[in-house]
């Protein structure tokens, strides 16, 4: 793609990044095939090659965002199955976020908009108000019908109807490992995992420590720093990735680490994404190295010796995570490592698809969300499992909200298999 920045627009690094990127795409459309959005509105302008006109001609022109291009870039999920389909290498992610930073910093969003993007970014990286807004939304739920925006009433569907209790495993120490240490790593730990669902963590402890993991969670880390990044809100999720990379590096400093692993998708692409994010940065040498040794923790697995066997005659449907087959190009590791432990993995139609969760899209465009959200329950159930896995709390909550069938993160599977408790969700 030919592009016209001005050597003054090109001395702003992110506008160099995005002029590399806009290069690169070669019209050839490949992406619209497998865009969620393009598939449940036939809108071109709703499709990544859509978007990237869309965003060419805004940074070009150095005009503001206008209400067109902000509805588009808005509907976005950000699942990156764009960049999984295409032959040309276009880094979207990079090219989207830069808009949204853009577009945070020159448009004017209708007061609603505005309120629930603050009250977002105000509870959801913070576990304890976290709960306490779960717990409103409990309470509140019964009266959603009185709600005049399909956006409250979404999120009061999406709060679960047990509030689970706080877990001490989440609070900053060291869990030494069970018998001969192999390995030292540091666990993220989460923000919203931390109210929504406290026995990913705890199951993720145990398993470690079982296979020779000394596991220590840092003083001083946080939110990852997703949910305000892609917002756009750039000052704010630097200041959290921020406090992530000084925490780590404390670490790695101090007894040194083998890996840090998240047992979050959404935020380990982000995490590895920190070298880029703060390359002229004052941190940057430190990012970098944090973003060289962020693991999903099925990656993390596949170098440890996990027992093989344990369990049998449970079918298991898995769940791909966007963030985890598109974002970080992990599409194999859970399910080896669910057919090792023993479990039968089948995979539902169209895996690559969206379930329509993405991070907070399912609250704020909760109309294609939800129509993303059936489609993904309905090619799982057509498998008639007795669970379903998954490695990204957001997905577990939206396609648990439409279906019967238990949904468990993979990683409580693999600690059932080997001597961990059966998880309570799948009982």
């Amino acid at each position: 793609m030919q592009t016209t920045f001005t050597p003054e627009q090109l001395a702003d690094p992110s506008t160099a990044r995005s002029n590399e990127i806009l290069r690169a795409c070669v019209h050839c459309g490949f992406c619209t095939a497998t865009c969620p959005t393009y598939q449940v509105l036939g809108d071109e302008l709703d499709s990544p090659r859509g978007r990237i006109y869309l965003i060419k001609d805004m940074l070009e022109k150095g005009r503001p965002a206008d209400e067109k291009t902000v509805k588009h870039i808005d509907r976005c999920l950000s699942c990156l199955a764009c960049m999984t389909t295409c032959p040309s290498g276009v880094h979207y992610m990079h090219l989207v976020d830069h808009a949204r930073e853009h577009i945070e910093k020159t448009y004017k969003r209708p007061f609603s908009d505005r309120a629930l993007r603050w009250v977002l970014a105000r509870i959801l990286p913070h576990p304890t108000r976290f709960r306490l807004a779960l717990l409103g939304a409990k309470i509140g739920r019964p009266f959603a019908f009185l709600m005049p925006d399909a956006r409250l009433k979404a999120m009061l569907a999406m709060a679960p109807k047990k509030i689970p209790p706080v877990s001490r495993n989440d609070d900053p120490q060291t869990f030494p490992a069970t018998g001969k240490r192999k390995m030292r790593v540091a666990l993220m730990t989460g923000c919203a995992q931390k109210a929504l669902n406290t026995d990913i963590n705890d199951a993720t402890i145990r398993l470690l420590r079982r296979l020779g993991c000394e596991v220590v969670i840092a003083k001083g880390m946080g939110c990852c720093g997703a949910l305000t990044h892609h917002m756009g809100k750039t000052d704010e999720s630097h200041s959290s990735a921020a406090r992530n990379i000084n925490a780590w590096s404390a670490e790695m400093a101090g007894e040194g680490l083998d890996a840090i692993v998240i047992n979050t998708s959404g935020c380990g692409t982000t995490v590895k994404d920190y070298g880029h994010m703060f390359r002229n940065a004052p941190l940057a040498e430190q990012a970098a190295a944090v973003s060289g040794i962020a693991m999903d923790v099925s990656e993390l697995l596949m170098k440890l010796d996990l027992p093989e066997g344990g369990a049998k005659g449970v079918k298991v449907a898995y769940h791909a995570a966007c963030s985890l087959q598109h974002g970080q190009q992990i599409k194999t590791h859970p399910k080896t490592l669910l057919k090792r432990a023993g479990f039968e993995v089948v995979e539902p139609a169209d895996s690559h698809l969206c379930c329509g969760s993405a991070g907070t899209y399912n609250l704020m465009q909760p109309e294609i969300s939800g129509q993303l959200k059936t489609r993904k329950v309905k090619t799982l159930e057509a498998k008639s499992p007795d669970v379903i896995a998954a490695g990204n709390i957001g997905c577990m909550m939206q396609i648990g909200s439409g279906t019967e069938v238990p949904i468990v993160h993979t990683v409580e599977l693999l600690d059932w298999a080997t001597g961990g408790p059966r998880p309570p969700s799948f009982s």
